[in-house]
């Protein structure tokens, strides 16, 4: 059996403005946690025998992997779409939604669409690539959405859409 893996597919490249701040902190951030690594790295390798030499060791994989975070992070801000202004059809459901639905067993639950780097379960945040935010994209007040589940589809009315202002 191989090992291949087919790459993953492309996320949205859309965030909203506060959105597209974090990850340049984030970036910032980075940088010099980089330079503190770095200078510990070197502090380790002083130390001799570098083979059993756990510090090392330990440094250069955070290195490696704040190195990754870092080449990620100046790519995908380079190709992000800042959204900073909401649609003219509030309406619809698009990106930066705050979409309120109710299931056939009468229970009320509330998402916002974001884009994929800014999601968060515990805030109602959810990708617009979820299959949950891809139903719904586009649809109106009182449609009716099906959702596909592994535990088997669930539906969902519209009960309310509204865009904030201040997220965008």
């Amino acid at each position: 059996m191989s090992r291949y893996r087919p790459p993953q597919p492309k996320s949205s490249a859309y965030i909203s403005k506060p959105g597209y701040a974090a990850l340049g902190q984030e970036l910032k951030a980075l940088w010099v946690t980089r330079r503190e690594v770095t200078v510990a790295l070197s502090a380790a390798a002083a130390e001799g025998d570098r083979s059993e030499n756990a510090e090392y060791i330990y440094r250069k994989k955070q290195l490696r992997e704040i190195d990754r975070r870092i080449r990620y992070l100046q790519k995908r801000l380079d190709e992000l779409v800042v959204v900073d202004k909401p649609p003219t059809n509030q309406q619809q459901v698009f990106f930066g939604a705050w979409v309120e639905l109710e299931d056939d067993a009468g229970e009320c639950v509330t998402y916002r669409i974001v884009g994929p780097d800014e999601f968060d379960v515990e805030k109602g945040w959810i990708s617009m690539d979820s299959p949950v935010a891809r139903a719904l994209m586009k649809k109106n007040l009182d449609d009716e959405v099906s959702v596909q589940r592994p535990a088997g589809p669930i539906r969902y009315i519209i009960t309310g859409i509204r865009y904030t202002e201040g997220h965008f």
